[in-house]
């Protein structure tokens, strides 16, 4: 398993470490990615994902997985989150359309 947040697809970064000396060496920066079981109103299920703090977050943000999944850009989004997104898009507008 890589280290991506799946809703956001933020992965490894890499960098230096600078000494005093100015010495530089590399190293890699990585994402805080938690384990965390989000619910989507919309499917009533529970769902868990490996996120970093920031999506979470972010998640908290817009309302909820379902609002941050059919807002984010499919690009992002890790191949499980992406039909996770088609199953509420598909949901919520069956609702809509049944309303």
């Amino acid at each position: 398993m890589s280290r991506m947040c799946e809703l956001t697809g933020k992965g490894v970064q890499t960098g230096n470490n600078v000494s005093h000396a100015n010495n530089k060496t590399r190293r890699r920066f990585l994402p805080n990615l938690c384990h965390v079981t989000l619910i989507s109103d919309a499917l009533g299920q529970r769902f868990r994902l490996r996120v970093s703090a920031h999506a979470l977050r972010s998640v908290e943000h817009r309302g909820g997985l379902d609002a941050f999944l059919l807002k984010a850009d499919e690009n992002e989004l890790s191949m499980r989150a992406r039909l996770l997104r088609r199953q509420i898009a598909k949901k919520t507008s069956e609702a809509a359309a049944a309303a």
